[in-house]
């Protein structure tokens, strides 16, 4: 067997599975909440939103950013996952400003000792017009 064969035969054998939870807000596009390949968790950006209500968090951006963690989690408990397992954080600000309010609250969710990779980018805005969204990727351990 070729290299080439070797690793379509590997990717063959991964599956795509789609993470849905009703404890999670639905989708506002073409997307899902989360993506699942072997033991490899993608989870779309979550902004503040309520699941089932569809309505924002807005005017207290501690609590915005404990909305968006709760449904952060609520996936990465569908997945059997949890923030331990996250390997890798994104978080899209639309005001750098608000980086040390956001990090507070946010920093409660991980082990400072096992804290995943992380980058956090500002942007010019956000779907809904947020001032947050995080998104991240989880990986299932032996």
């Amino acid at each position: 067997m070729t290299k080439e064969e070797s690793q379509t035969e590997t990717l063959n054998k991964m599956k795509k599975e789609i993470i849905y939870t009703k404890d999670a807000p639905e989708p506002i596009g073409p997307y899902n909440q989360a993506i699942k390949i072997d033991r490899t968790l993608y989870v779309s950006g979550q902004i503040p939103l309520i699941p089932g209500k569809m309505e924002l968090v807005n005017n207290d951006l501690e609590k915005e950013t404990i909305q968006v963690m709760k449904n952060l989690e609520a996936i990465l408990l569908k997945a059997n996952m949890t923030f331990d397992n996250v390997i890798k954080t994104t978080i899209f600000l639309s005001d750098m400003s608000n980086f040390e309010k956001i990090n507070k609250v946010y920093g409660r969710y991980f082990n400072p000792e096992r804290a995943p990779a992380r980058e956090t980018v500002e942007v010019s805005n956000l779907p809904k017009y947020v001032r947050l969204e995080i998104s991240v990727i989880a990986f299932q351990f032996d």
